[in-house]
């Protein structure tokens, strides 16, 4: 129960912190932005952030969730651990650099592609160095400085953007400033994460030993191969639009105006399996399997309410969502985004199932399932992108997704004697059909999208606890239990 308790707590405070910030950092700067130097510019910006997005794992080759993990269940190594890979980050910092730099090359970039490349390189250093320092907090349990970390880059970046876009007299915003204000709003956030895990540990100096990093490396790799093959088939869309096609700027800038939204609805998934990595660890050290069947219902029911009804309203509401957040290329941005939300059903499946499977250690077989779906997508891509561009990639994202979610969720069933009611299986068809229902009732009877958003909602809510999807009263005695303090 005080587990369960640590769970509710971590998410209300991470998601709180990421809901007051996050939205207005991607459907206000980042957007903004994309209106300011036009889809084309963007499109060139955001294949060059996804290359170098994709060959971030070379900065921590699955480091971060190998000390997540292993600082939940021995906190007690904590000290020795900080010491010895932060000095392997540094040294992971120049492989990283060198390689995707040579992939650039190999691309053909040019010179302005080149330094734009190099400049997300180091913000991509930056943001891997603060995800590591969050681990340490994470796998604490000190959920209210994690919350607080995860959100302050982006608040800086909300400062200092909003300043450069939004100043009296601006005539132009040039992509390359969004670049830099990332690099300053990153620097910061990890001088003062550095410094508040120095306090709490007491570290004095970093030390390098041979042996240690080996053991770290070997133990975690794994752990890298599952981050690069996800990140391979999440982010490889754009950067095969902008390669394949004579349009593939424009093409690429339309696919990500419509996975804007996406990203936004996902980060609330990712926010979910954050405090899930260390408490799936614990319990599976300590073989509760109850526990972790009674943890998995409950972040269960309240994911499907989330991502369902996101998924399905969103979809619905497709153009005057896009005309609500783009002046240009309205109905192609529409077209896409109307697919391609439904992606954030599998990943928020993804999330809880792939996180239990990742604490549990079962790495051979997810590595085995992600190569697959990067093969799904890769098929997919080549197959659509030619016939119909941008959309082609939103089917290809929504397969390999789908497969993920669906292996992960029958995998872990079957390890942990997961087996769903047939009630609770009718309480979920039953809620989709609801939700269903009450966008098309909306649509009918002429409501605007805000109307419909706040009427679907409600009824949402209504029917999760009707169906219960959420449970109310076990929330109620969650909360109300005694709890050992972080």
């Amino acid at each position: 129960m005080n587990l369960r308790k640590n769970l509710l707590s971590g998410l209300f405070w991470i998601v709180l912190a990421n809901i007051l910030v996050k939205p207005f950092w991607i459907l206000g700067v980042d957007r903004g932005v994309q209106n300011a130097v036009g889809a084309e510019s963007y499109g060139f910006y955001f294949a060059i952030f996804n290359l170098a997005y994709i060959f971030n794992i070379l900065l921590d080759l699955g480091v971060t969730n190998f000390n997540t993990r292993n600082i939940a269940q021995q906190p007690q190594l904590i000290r020795k651990h900080l010491s010895g890979i932060l000095s392997i980050k540094l040294i992971l910092l120049g492989l990283y650099t060198l390689v995707t730099l040579s992939v650039g090359l190999l691309l053909g970039y040019s010179s302005l592609q080149f330094r734009l490349l190099f400049w997300l390189c180091v913000n991509q250093f930056l943001n891997s160095l603060i995800i590591y320092l969050r681990s340490n907090f994470e796998g604490l349990l000190l959920f209210r400085m994690d919350s607080l970390l995860s959100v302050l880059d982006r608040l800086l970046m909300i400062a200092i953007c909003g300043c450069l876009l939004w100043m009296p007299h601006r005539r132009v915003f040039r992509i390359e400033w969004f670049v830099y204000a990332q690099t300053a709003a990153y620097v910061i956030t990890t001088l003062v994460a550095l410094a508040a895990l120095l306090r709490k540990t007491g570290l004095k100096r970093l030390t390098f030993s041979r042996p240690f990093t080996l053991a770290i490396l070997k133990q975690s790799a794994p752990f890298a191969l599952l981050v690069l093959l996800m990140a391979s088939y999440n982010r490889l869309d754009p950067v095969l639009l902008e390669r394949l096609l004579p349009d593939g700027d424009f093409q690429a800038g339309i696919y990500a105006g419509a996975f804007r939204l996406l990203d936004a609805l996902t980060m609330i998934a990712y926010l979910v399996s954050v405090p899930l990595l260390p408490i799936y660890s614990r319990l599976t050290k300590e073989h509760d399997r109850e526990e972790i069947s009674t943890i998995t219902r409950l972040v269960f029911g309240l994911m499907v309410v989330f991502s369902a009804t996101a998924a399905i309203t969103c979809s619905w509401l497709s153009e005057p969502l896009m005309g609500l957040m783009y002046h240009d290329h309205i109905a192609e941005s529409a077209q896409v985004f109307r697919l391609l939300i439904y992606g954030i059903i599998p990943i928020s499946m993804t999330y809880i199932f792939g996180t239990l499977l990742t604490a549990n250690g079962n790495l051979r077989h997810l590595n085995l399932l992600a190569s697959t779906a990067l093969v799904l997508n890769l098929a997919v891509n080549l197959i659509l992108i030619p016939r119909i561009a941008s959309v082609g990639s939103a089917w290809a994202s929504l397969a390999a997704q789908g497969f993920m979610a669906i292996t992960q969720m029958a995998l872990a069933m079957k390890m942990f004697n997961m087996k769903p009611s047939f009630l609770y299986t009718i309480n979920l068809v039953v809620y989709v059909i609801i939700i269903v229902v009450a966008n098309w009732a909306c649509s009918r009877a002429g409501l605007s999208w805000w109307q419909q958003t706040v009427a679907v909602g409600v009824t949402a809510l209504t029917a999760a606890f009707a169906t219960r999807l959420i449970n109310l009263k076990e929330i109620k005695a969650i909360a109300l239990s005694n709890n050992n303090r972080e």
